[in-house]
């Protein structure tokens, strides 16, 4: 960079790759400088977990389109790859930067990381400025009455309810792009060698067929949510063989549409169509939700790893490798459970209800510890993201907080008949038994004879007899709930230092 040219300031992106609505690139837009911005891929820090391969497929194209829009804006975007606080602290040396601009993150080593880097750059009089672009509202700003986290999500989005939400902000009309320093541009890395897309093999087709990705898609993906979907959602919902839900979490998991874009696009339509208020508050639940998932995370960095009971330290969970790999492959014998592992396989994506369902099953039937289960969904989802992975599957298990207690168990041939009654989303992801009758397609050993032959099937070698069945399973689970005599407390919040990173 020349000497006699303004300082840049340098836009650092984090799982927010949009334009619009991202209050650090505007606020580093509006300072007039030039504006440099680069991503850096952290594989190896301590306390980072690894991208799933499902995940690592979305941020390539993901990436991909964000540079795109930069390049349009007038900018670009840098491609790094290393510990960030080697990489950053180097970024702003060589670029002779005056300043550097990120939105906030909120697990405990993401933000130890970017503590030590602000405090390494004030110590050079280099300001970081941090702001909220991931959720409605941070972490410590939606307390109860005694100033700590909800435990209980009905309360927690009262309070949420109760305040306003910050209109989204517009993106740059332009940005003015700087040059790097060769010094930086000699450690930059192409797109293709982040090595984020499967090779050998590619098992990502279904994954191409099912999504596209970046801000572009997930705007035009709301609006039309909005128009054609928000009616009817929250019945809607809970059918899987139907378009019932918007489909925008894993655009939501990259930051490639904001949670206040969301709620004022479905407000705006309320306000338009008072009829829809119903459908909208049971939608909009579903993005505090995720707010909730992060604050509690935030104040709980355990929940991936640890009960937040600690009752459940001594569970007697089975250590069945056989029952864990059929389940993964959606080889159980009972359909919806298999239609929808099948289908999280094929297309990085789950129907939210179904996703409840496998769980129950891998957790009560087979009596699995829910860290499996969570490990799979991080590896296949693409919307796999640290804070609803980990609440959902403890929130399953029952040890976490707000969670369902652990003797719901659900039936699955039960929950299959009432939320796909037709049977459709079985025959989409369970061929072999599409040919079965209604009254059976949810329970196949109860056909009979000449009813699986007519259909094609035959069980235990066309599609495989239930590996456990539903009523000893219940029982097992509810005897091993049982032997939990010791009721522990759950563990206090811990406050991070460094909230404001």
């Amino acid at each position: 960079m020349n000497s006699d040219s303004p300082a840049p300031v340098l836009v650092w992106f984090r799982d927010d790759h949009r334009l619009s609505d991202n209050p650090a690139l505007s606020a580093a837009a509006v300072t007039g400088s030039q504006v440099l911005c680069f991503y850096v891929l952290d594989d190896g820090s301590e306390g980072i977990r690894r991208l799933g391969g499902a995940a690592r497929w979305w941020l390539h194209g993901s990436l991909k389109a964000l540079g795109d829009a930069l390049e349009r804006a007038g900018s670009s975007l840098l491609l790094l790859r290393g510990s960030p606080l080697s990489v950053v602290e180097n970024v702003v040396r060589e670029s002779g930067a005056a300043a550097i601009y990120w939105n906030r993150r909120y697990d405990a080593a993401e933000i130890a990381i970017d503590s030590a880097i602000k405090a390494r750059l004030a110590d050079r009089g280099i300001r970081a400025h941090s702001f909220n672009g991931r959720l409605l509202h941070e972490p410590w700003e939606i307390t109860n009455q005694a100033g700590k986290p909800f435990q209980v999500f009905t309360p927690y989005l009262r309070a949420v309810n109760a305040r306003s939400i910050k209109p989204p902000i517009s993106a740059p009309r332009g940005l003015s792009g700087g040059v790097w320093a060769p010094s930086i541009l000699d450690q930059a890395v192409s797109l293709a060698d982040l090595g984020l897309e499967p090779s050998s093999p590619d098992w990502a087709a279904g994954m191409r067929q099912e999504w596209q990705r970046g801000e572009h898609v997930a705007q035009a993906k709301l609006s039309r949510f909005v128009e054609t979907g928000l009616k009817g959602y929250a019945q809607g919902r809970d059918r899987p063989s139907q378009a019932g839900t918007s489909r925008l979490s894993p655009h939501l998991r990259f930051g490639e549409i904001s949670p206040r874009q969301i709620w004022h696009s479905v407000r705006n339509a309320v306000e338009a169509e008072p009829g829809l208020e119903r459908d909208a508050e049971k939608f909009l639940s579903e993005i505090a939700w995720r707010d909730f998932t992060h604050q509690l995370l935030h104040f709980y960095p355990h929940l991936p790893d640890r009960p937040h009971s600690s009752r459940f330290e001594n569970f007697p969970w089975s250590e069945d490798r056989q029952a864990l790999r059929a389940w993964q492959r959606g080889l159980t014998g009972y359909p919806i459970v298999d239609a929808g592992m099948r289908q999280l396989w094929r297309t990085g994506w789950m129907h939210n209800r179904v996703r409840m369902i496998t769980a129950s099953f891998l957790v009560k039937h087979l009596l699995t510890d829910w860290r499996r289960g969570e490990a799979w969904f991080w590896d296949t989802l693409v919307d796999a993201d640290p804070a609803n992975n980990a609440f959902s599957w403890q929130w399953i298990a029952g040890s976490g907080p707000d969670s369902a207690p652990f003797h719901r168990i659900f039936n699955p041939v039960t929950q299959g008949e009432k939320f796909d009654p037709d049977g459709d989303y079985i025959r989409a992801y369970v061929p072999e038994l599409a040919r079965l009758p209604s009254a059976f397609i949810h329970k196949p050993w109860e056909a009979t004879p000449g009813v699986l032959r007519e259909a094609g099937v035959v069980l235990g070698d066309t599609y495989p007899e239930p590996i456990v069945p539903h009523g000893p399973a219940r029982e097992r689970a509810l005897e091993a709930f049982r032997s939990l005599r010791d009721l522990a407390s759950e563990p206090a919040p811990c406050h991070p230092t460094a909230g404001m990173a």
